[in-house]
């Protein structure tokens, strides 16, 4: 049985949502607040983990979830 731990899950939608983040790009205007909203999120995601903040880094990863593919 494998466990995977809140660091762990958190990169991974990180990852995700970086490329989430091209395609929203790539959209163009109409993508544009999307992509805003995105980078936001992953900017609060990476202080989160930087900051070994476990309240959040739970709160980040909730919210990139989130964000649909």
């Amino acid at each position: 049985m494998s466990t995977e731990t809140l660091a762990d899950a958190l990169l991974k939608e990180q990852a995700r949502c970086r490329e989430l983040l091209g395609i929203y790009r790539e959209i163009g205007h109409a993508g544009a607040f999307a992509a805003a909203m995105l980078e936001l999120s992953l900017k609060r995601a990476d202080e989160a983990v930087m900051s070994g903040d476990l309240a959040a880094m739970i709160a980040a990863y909730r919210d990139l979830v989130g964000y649909e593919s």
